[in-house]
């Protein structure tokens, strides 16, 4: 059917370096991710 309750999106795909949200807000440490992945 082209029309469900709760259809999955298409996730499209993650390219480039992240430009938003990479800066530490709090204190002197963080974590970095390494590689790209979706969070879950």
């Amino acid at each position: 059917p082209k029309r469900t309750r709760f259809r999955k999106q298409h996730r499209g795909r993650m390219k480039g370096m992240s430009y938003r949200g990479n800066q530490i807000c709090f204190g002197r440490y963080a974590l970095q991710a390494l590689e790209p992945a979706w969070i879950t």
